[in-house]
């Protein structure tokens, strides 16, 4: 006889007390299981940043659980015995608490629904998945949407998100006459520079998160990046606090300066809340609406209101539901034929490229890059250099903080890396170092030349573009959207785009853009 009616399973990015699982908790019948175990941290290696944000945010979350009078069985990742594994985790629960039955709100990765459900057939205890009602779109009703397409593309989908959940809308019309306001966001800081950009807002470490840090420290000692200065939200309270900051602070200028970058300046105007919206610390309708309130408060213009909604109603919705409809072959996806290993110094940022070395530093310390700096400087980079899209996504996953798969994945493989061949995206997002000159002064500082496509001074962007059309030049030249640049391969001689291909080839050689000390 069954000791127990149901273990309800909280995993680390689905900390809501309201969520799905929940519904029915009897506290005399049924019981809460959470597991820190080291495979989360290792399957793919995560940075110490991330790691305490996951670890801290789960031990909260556990404190309240308890002081909510629910029954918690909960694993440590320094407990002596921990087997490692969420599955090898779940199994013996299974075994030492008999429930008659497993419930589980939609994980954030194939990986783990996968191992799960494994453990529950292997032990003959039902497992009821229930829906995730922290997004606006279930998997069911995207998997409809998505039916019979050809191609899945955002700004189709957002609009139709913005009509069935009235957002942003002066009756049936977008407000302001038109759905997004491009035109009027995503410009350059001046020569000035950004000038005084509000303080990052700050969650002081208390003594659960500082107990995590030592344990990371410890524990992942070889891992990437470091634990001090760790600030994020790890607490439903500190998200809204962080949420009250950038609504105030950040969103009247947020669209303007959106795809701005700066060196040395990694917040400028951008949110900072994936990683709470992530844990599920905050709800994407409370935000939706507080972007919306703002606007109409007159407290931020439109565009600005417009362009954050758009990422989470429209982008966020949209890649966990390309994620859920394309796995598991999603991941496997290499349209571009990537077979590169991604370069060593991606994880320490010992690059003489300026772009790149601030990118990744930044990325390595604080666990955190905007999203330019992912698509346009990292992320461009490894798809020129045709990296195996695998390796791109692993590091992906492991060093930023907000990264669950779900989200990350599509983010990685669809946009930055073109892998799925053209299912998220209408073209690969190529572009020279120029790209880099207008959008920031890194290449004012830097040893390399963005207008420059061969030679020593050459920025290896721009070569890596051009032995890029040249390497996948009958692939492209199908492409309405690249056709233009395809055709600009006409001027190149035999003798140019041999110069190109053996430059591209030093460059992935490891023999440019490492410095002399490399």
């Amino acid at each position: 006889m069954a000791e127990l009616r149901t273990l309800v399973i909280v995993l680390g990015d689905q900390l809501d007390h309201g969520a799905a699982a929940f519904d029915g908790f009897d506290a005399a019948m049924d019981a809460v299981w959470m597991a820190e175990v080291a495979e989360e941290s290792t399957h793919v290696t995560s940075s110490k940043m991330r790691s305490v944000l996951f670890l801290s945010a789960m031990r909260h979350f556990a404190a309240e659980t308890r002081a909510a009078g629910r029954s918690l069985h909960y694993t440590r990742l320094d407990d002596a015995g921990n087997r490692g594994s969420l599955a090898r985790e779940l199994q013996a629960a299974i075994e030492r608490l008999r429930p008659a039955r497993l419930v589980l709100t939609e994980p954030g990765e194939w990986r783990v629904l996968q191992a799960l459900q494994a453990v529950a057939d292997a032990a003959a205890v039902p497992l009821e998945v229930r829906e995730d009602r922290h997004f606006y779109v279930s998997q069911r009703a995207f998997a409809g949407y998505a039916q019979n397409r050809k191609t899945l593309r955002m700004e189709y989908f957002y609009r139709e998100q913005r009509r069935r959940h009235r957002v942003l809308m002066d009756g049936d019309a977008p407000a302001g006459g038109q759905w997004n306001f491009d035109a009027d966001n995503r410009k350059a800081f001046g020569s000035a520079g950004p000038g005084r950009v509000p303080a990052r807002s700050r969650c002081a470490p208390d003594a659960i998160t500082r107990e995590v840090m030592a344990t990371v420290q410890q524990r992942f000692a070889n891992h990437p990046g470091t634990v001090d200065g760790f600030a994020w939200p790890v607490t439903r309270q500190q998200a809204l606090q962080a949420l009250d900051a950038f609504i105030a602070e950040r969103l009247p200028l947020f669209g303007r300066y959106q795809d701005a970058m700066w060196p040395g300046q990694p917040w400028l105007y951008h949110a900072h809340l994936s990683a709470a919206l992530n844990l599920k610390l905050l709800d994407p309708r409370e935000v939706v609406a507080r972007a919306e309130a703002a606007y109409r408060a007159g407290d931020a213009p439109l565009a600005a209101a417009e362009g954050f909604v758009r990422q989470i109603l429209g982008w966020r919705e949209y890649v966990r539901g390309i994620y859920w409809s394309q796995m598991p072959g999603y991941r496997d996806l290499n349209a571009l034929g990537g077979d590169q290993d991604l370069p060593a110094w991606y994880w320490n940022g010992d690059t003489d490229m300026a772009c790149l070395h601030d990118a990744i530093t930044q990325t390595v310390q604080q666990g955190y890059a905007h999203h330019i700096q992912r698509l346009m400087v990292t992320g461009l980079y490894a798809m020129l250099l045709g990296v195996a899209p695998a390796q791109v996504h692993a590091w992906y996953l492991g060093m930023y903080v907000d990264a669950v798969e779900w989200v990350e994945l599509p983010n990685t493989l669809g946009m930055s890396q073109y892998a799925d061949g053209g299912l998220m995206a209408s073209k690969p997002y190529a572009a020279t170092g120029n790209y880099m000159a207008r959008m920031g002064p890194h290449c004012k500082g830097c040893r390399y030349d963005p207008a420059q496509r061969t030679g020593d001074t050459a920025c290896p962007f721009t070569t890596l573009y051009w032995d890029f059309l040249l390497r996948h030049e009958t692939l492209l030249a199908g492409n309405p959207r690249m056709a233009l640049q395809v055709k600009n391969l006409a001027r190149l001689d035999d003798a140019q785009r041999q110069t190109v291909r053996d430059r591209a080839a030093a460059i992935r050689r490891g023999a440019v853009g490492v410095p002399a000390h490399g």
